[in-house]
């Protein structure tokens, strides 16, 4: 439960990451609740959908290691996760915008994960959302020791002493989950601030948040390929030669969209390549992923009967879904990003020089 007050109010009203967040955990919930027909779900389900155990990283089930934060025992557990989610969140997400709350939070669910992992003994499970939710807390602070958000000493003080006193009070609570969440959450959070500053130097533009989002999308969506052996069967790169390629393409296209964003029009460019890379990440993330995943575990008891019937049919003609789905994905990134789009349109050199000049204000996060 969260007292005091961050960004100048106690309660701010949740963004898309958080909303989306919270969404995740109580669909995946009901899926589990499905699976066990009741709220209380057994050790057995949790370990099957991703629980963090402590053979995981011996075994190289890295999966587990963001996975088991979707994961609850049962709704009390669930409700109070995302009570915190909600109160915390929403200002983090207002301050530093839903893409770095999202890295933020990946990494502290992975650091809760790793050092949860080395800091108990086996037989050891754990589910939960509150490594995530402690490195939002800790970035919290993060920002509040830069004086980057109006905070009194009080809520970190009374929301800190509450997270410790639940860590360490409550006998099946993962302590070393929401030690090591804050604390990798806090350094992300530092980390992300000199990236910034260093952006300004680098970077002409400041770029705009769904710029940001749709990029981790794609990145997702490369690692997924990448991890199924896709990139190397196209283009035969193994091992360093493969890191380099991604860095060098990465960083060719992160400076091509900064080149872009300062030109009038480039925003409409910038909208027209995102949607056809959207396009093309569907078909490869679809391509690496339907067969191993859904047409391989679509008689899962979390699937009705309707659901496996549209697998089914799906599955039947895979090449034809594949190319509608990468469709699908091109004309909803269309659809999504229409205000950036006729914004660009209009645009007669007023996008640039605002993005530059937000760029040469904000010195940090």
């Amino acid at each position: 439960m969260a007292s005091g007050h961050a960004g100048g109010r106690f309660f701010e009203i949740p963004h898309a990451a958080v909303y989306v967040l919270i969404a995740a955990n109580i669909v995946i919930f009901a899926l589990c609740v499905r699976q066990s027909g009741g709220d209380a779900i057994s050790g057995e389900l949790l370990f099957a959908n991703g629980a963090m155990y402590a053979a995981a990283l011996d075994r190289h089930e890295y999966w587990r290691l963001i996975a088991y934060g979707f994961l609850h025992a049962n709704l009390l557990h669930l409700a109070t996760n995302m009570l915190c989610l909600a109160l915390w969140g929403a200002h983090l997400e207002r301050r530093v915008g839903s893409f770095y709350f999202i890295v933020i939070y990946i990494c502290a669910l992975v650091g809760g994960a790793v050092v949860g992992r080395y800091t108990h003994a086996d037989p050891y499970l754990t589910v939960g959302a509150s490594g995530g939710i402690s490195g939002v807390l800790g970035a919290l602070l993060c920002l509040w020791i830069l004086g980057k958000i109006d905070a009194t000493a009080n809520f970190f003080v009374i929301n800190i002493g509450l997270n410790v006193a639940l860590a360490f009070g409550v006998s099946n609570v993962d302590w070393g989950a929401h030690f090591g969440g804050f604390a990798f959450g806090l350094i992300a959070c530092a980390l992300i601030d000199l990236l910034e500053r260093a952006n300004s130097r680098v970077l002409r533009c400041k770029f705009p948040e769904f710029v940001k989002v749709n990029a981790l999308f794609i990145a997702v969506a490369l690692a997924l390929v990448l991890a199924d052996g896709g990139i190397t069967a196209i283009f035969g790169l193994e091992g360093p030669q493969l890191l380099l390629a991604v860095a060098l393409a990465c960083a060719l296209a992160v400076k091509g969209c900064d080149i872009l964003l300062s030109f009038k029009h480039g925003l409409v460019v910038v909208v027209l390549a995102f949607a056809a890379a959207n396009t093309a990440a569907a078909w490869l993330a679809g391509t690496a992923l339907a067969v191993r995943w859904a047409c391989s575990y679509r008689t899962l008891a979390m699937f009705g009967r309707a659901a496996r019937g549209l697998l089914d049919a799906a599955c039947a003609n895979l090449d034809v879904t594949l190319l509608v789905v990468a469709a699908a994905a091109g004309a909803l990134t269309l659809l999504v990003y229409a205000p950036e789009l006729h914004r660009g349109v209009k645009d007669v050199g007023f996008v640039g020089a605002t993005l530059r000049a937000e760029r040469k204000r904000r010195y940090g996060i």
